[in-house]
């Protein structure tokens, strides 16, 4: 291996590490995100959950404890999010999202499954345990 080699080895394996250091959830609790930052986050690898919400809806705040839960319980294996509808519109729109909860979920940057509606915590977990 020449030195042009070893260089290019290297620097994918500091662009592995960084990536997966980025998929790893911080935190056991939602990040709020914004349309400006919803691409980029979705976009890190690994699973995230996307909370579609608005603080008028009455089913939305009956399930926000259950999502608390939900990133605490999968912490480290689950990034989850929450975006409200109202203040970020773009996003539910290029999604044509038209009810709210609406749980997306995301694997390695692409939507692959969605929850909509108020539902048990035992829908949520079978839906994440598909992609998880």
């Amino acid at each position: 291996m020449d030195e042009i080699d070893e260089i290019r080895a290297k620097k994918l394996a500091e662009l592995q590490s960084y990536a997966r250091e980025k998929a790893a959830p911080k935190t056991a609790a939602p990040i709020h995100l914004t349309d400006a930052t919803f691409a980029t986050e979705t976009g890190l690898g690994g699973v995230a959950l996307v909370d579609l919400w608005a603080a008028w809806c009455g089913p939305c705040l009956r399930i926000a404890p259950e999502i608390e839960r939900v990133a605490a319980d999968y912490a480290g294996k689950v990034r989850v999010y929450k975006l409200n509808v109202d203040e970020n519109p773009v996003t539910p729109g290029q999604y044509g999202v038209q009810s709210i909860p609406t749980l997306m979920i995301f694997k390695d940057g692409k939507l692959v499954d969605a929850i909509i509606g108020a539902v048990p915590r035992a829908e949520i977990d079978r839906t994440l345990q598909r992609w998880t």
